[in-house]
């Protein structure tokens, strides 16, 4: 029993790991897995955590600071008490105990200033990371099209291969019967050789572009990853119908390029803005709490009832000579043990408050210095800004050229396909009944093989130039058709 169900689980592993090697990625599902495991896009993520930490500490300085204190220290030999002020050779422990506010009430709006950059590098952030996540999925839809490219590229070879084994079977029938010399034969074999090194090669360039796209989703099994060959059709976009101009504005609006350079500016004038706040005074506050604790014996005195009045001699009269006596008490000094702690914390505590002012007179020019280097910052982000504007507004023209471009090629193409179809029909009926040779019959061939490779290449490459056109328009990659 034990020996069948080891069988079963064999079967069904091999089973479910022959259908995880045979999983055909989507575009979307390509895409999809690279927004979630790129590396570049986890990291602009974690920079976006980083500026919302940056955010609560500058919320954070506007509350005050709390902190306590405790201390403990034991002394040995003559000390003075710190409560009594009594000198005395004794070892004895003691504690203090404290808590203390403090705030800033004015720094020259520097924690204004903090607070509104650290809300416009969380804004800045997040369009890093939108910018990422549009970069990365266009590098992979074009990857992932450059693969189906050189598949439809590799199905073309094959079948004009097909076509071409088939006609050397029909020629050398047509040899045998007299109707075509044999060296029409050895042209027809040279054509076949030639189409499987083509073949060969074709192969390569898919794998090429397979493991290429592989590496790009981080996926590790090269040999067993592949994607759906799906059928792709023009695509209907109403993108072309759109002005430059309209374009152009709404790329202006939506891009992340330009966003970025705009939330860089405001972070460079918020840095001036903090840095002047070094030229005003700053104002705090502060309030404190304490009490200490001595774990010293304590004295204390009572009347010797025995001997209650000391009467000494203090001096004497000048003229008489008689002498001057003094009375006081005769105390005894009685020694005990320490005052109870919880005692002393209420006997001994104190407050204190006050307010501090520090006004900035002359500090080696840094601030001065860091005054001219924002705005000197400030001047080199508006020249990015307008860099950024000037190339968005490059790019948007050159994607639009590049879309009507590559359409009127695709256009172009299908008609040289369907032009070198009927020459290459004509080709073969007069191949047929021996009115031309093999070569020129193998040059119509490899004319209509050519023309349908460039329709692959100029529908995919249209394919992908109306997708950045439309990324430009401001559609999100999410609501785009791929």
């Amino acid at each position: 029993m034990r020996i069948k169900i080891s069988i079963i689980c064999c079967v069904l592993f091999g089973i479910l790991a022959t259908q995880a090697q045979e999983k055909k990625w989507t575009l979307r599902e390509c895409v999809e897995h690279a927004l979630e495991n790129n590396i570049t896009i986890k990291q602009s993520a974690l920079n976006l955590e980083a500026s919302e930490i940056d955010k609560i500490d500058a919320i954070g300085n506007f509350l005050p600071s709390l902190n306590a204190n405790a201390g403990n220290s034991w002394r040995s030999g003559l000390a003075t008490d710190p409560i009594t002020n009594v000198n005395s050779t004794q070892t004895f422990r003691s504690s203090n105990y404290g808590i203390g506010v403090g705030i800033t009430l004015f720094d020259g709006l520097r924690n204004v200033r903090q607070l509104q950059r650290a809300k416009i590098n969380r804004l800045l952030n997040q369009y890093n990371l939108g910018k990422s996540k549009d970069d990365i999925a266009l590098f992979v839809a074009n990857s992932y099209l450059q693969v189906l490219l050189n598949k439809e590229s590799l199905k073309v070879i094959e079948k004009q291969h097909e076509i071409t084994l088939e006609q050397l079977k029909r020629t050398k029938d047509l040899v045998e019967a007299g109707v075509l010399p044999e060296g029409d034969i050895f042209e027809i074999e040279a054509t076949s050789a030639d189409e499987l090194t083509r073949i060969v090669q074709a192969e390569n360039a898919v794998l090429i572009t397979r493991v290429s796209l592989a590496q790009t989703l981080l996926i590790k099994d090269y040999k067993s990853f592949d994607i759906a060959e799906q059928e792709y059709l023009v695509p209907t976009s109403s993108i072309m119908n759109k002005s430059i101009d309209e374009i152009r504005t709404t790329a202006r609006e939506s891009r992340y390029e330009v966003q970025i350079a705009e939330q860089n500016k405001l972070i460079a004038e918020k840095d001036l803005q903090i840095a002047r706040g070094a030229y005003y005074p700053s104002l705090s506050g502060s309030f404190n709490y304490g009490t200490s604790e001595v774990g010293s014996n304590t004295f204390s005195g009572s009347v010797d009832p025995d001997n209650p009045i000391i009467t000494e001699e203090i001096g004497f009269v000048g003229n008489s000579g008689d002498a001057v006596f003094s009375s006081r008490p005769n105390i005894l000094l009685q020694e005990g043990g320490p005052t109870p702690f919880i005692k002393q914390l209420y006997q001994n505590d104190g407050l204190s408050y006050g307010l501090s002012l520090s006004v900035p007179i002359f500090n080696g020019f840094s601030a001065r210095n860091n005054v001219k280097r924002s705005k000197i910052n400030v001047k080199r982000t508006a020249f990015q800004l307008e860099q950024a504007e000037l190339d968005l507004d490059s790019n948007v023209y050159q994607a639009y050229l590049d879309a009507k471009g590559a359409a009127e090629a695709y256009e172009a193409s299908l008609v040289a396909v369907k032009a070198q179809e009927r020459a290459y029909e004509y080709a073969k009926d007069r191949y047929d009944v021996g009115r031309t040779n093999a070569f020129d019959f193998s040059q119509s061939k490899f004319r209509l093989e050519n023309a349908q490779s460039n329709e692959v290449q100029a529908k995919f490459d249209y394919i992908f130039k109306i997708k950045v056109l439309e990324l430009f328009f401001g559609i999100k990659l999410a609501d785009i058709k791929l």
